[in-house]
């Protein structure tokens, strides 16, 4: 039976020193073709867990991960080449163009040059596509990660705080093509915009103390229901 689940992580422990762990038996479940959104307050972990996905931090310890009911580890080839990930702040290949970067992205992949002239268009991004990244200001940086990211459509797409640095209208069209995603896979994304978590997520995950301490789904997902719950734990 084909399984339901895209991913599961079971019981993830996360340092940067080792008797200071940043996230303490994490544990979370991602199904096919869903929306989830991940809050928390500053520092609970949410780019930490993201850069753990990426592989970019070796201090961590995981009891056990699925990718579609097969078991696999951060490091599988497999895994790697089905998410793309969009960090909240990132200056790397400043030497590329937008044109550049999506080429070797998608040789990176091993998939077709994706026609991203849909994107380019609606995020307003059509006289930046032959400039260097390392002239772009920071808006339009994080617009050629995520022109890349829907353009390339992986199983798994992870958004770190997407909405920072976008125009308003950038932020609207942003706002459709994660609605529409599930038309191709599953995003998780981080945000501490509360709009931009109760108008797309199917299911809203509140990260403290290490875990995913509340789970809101369907009509639980409203703004005063999640600044409730994050109040309660800021003073604790």
């Amino acid at each position: 039976m084909d399984s339901l689940e895209l991913l599961s992580l079971k019981n993830l422990t996360v340092w940067y020193a080792a008797d200071h762990p940043v996230l303490s038996g994490f544990s979370l479940d991602l199904g096919k073709n869903e929306v989830v959104g991940l809050i928390g307050l500053n520092g609970a972990g949410k780019t930490t867990f993201i850069k753990t996905v990426a592989g970019l931090l070796r201090g961590f310890r995981l009891d056990s991960m699925e990718w579609e009911g097969k078991t696999l580890s951060l490091c599988d080839k497999d895994f790697k080449r089905n998410r793309y990930i969009v960090f909240a702040e990132d200056r790397s290949f400043q030497y590329f163009t937008f044109r550049e970067y999506l080429a070797y992205v998608a040789g990176s992949y091993g998939v077709p040059l994706p026609d991203a002239a849909g994107l380019v268009k609606g995020f307003h991004f059509e006289e930046y596509t032959n400039v260097l990244l390392k002239e772009l200001s920071t808006g339009n940086l994080k617009k050629v990660y995520l022109i890349t990211a829907f353009a390339l459509r992986p199983r798994l797409l992870l958004l770190d705080e997407p909405v920072n640095g976008l125009d308003f209208q950038s932020t609207e069209f942003l706002y459709q093509l994660i609605g529409n995603y599930k038309e191709y896979g599953t995003i998780l994304f981080s945000s501490h915009i509360l709009e931009s978590i109760c108008l797309t997520s199917d299911r809203v995950l509140i990260l403290e103390h290490g875990k995913i301490s509340w789970t809101f789904t369907g009509n639980e997902i409203a703004a005063g229901n999640i600044r409730e719950v994050l109040a309660a734990y800021e003073n604790c």
